[in-house]
């Protein structure tokens, strides 16, 4: 999960993206998605796919199985 929570962070801020961003394009609310930086919390199946969708990355990648 560490792995997961840094390349998250890593990919939004790449990509000049605030926390309230995301969650809008995930529409959850911004301390949901705080939760998935933190690694206190896990995205659904789906959300794990919208977010590789607006990084342009893998799922594979964005969970750490995967250096791309």
């Amino acid at each position: 999960m560490k792995i997961f929570c840094e390349r998250l962070i890593e990919q939004r801020k790449m990509n000049k993206m605030t926390q309230r961003e995301i969650a809008d394009y995930l529409s959850i609310k911004q301390p949901s998605y705080i939760r998935y930086e933190k690694g206190d919390a896990e995205p659904s199946y789906e959300n794990l796919v919208k977010l590789a969708d607006l990084f342009d990355v893998s799922t594979d990648y964005l969970l750490g199985r995967t250096l791309f």
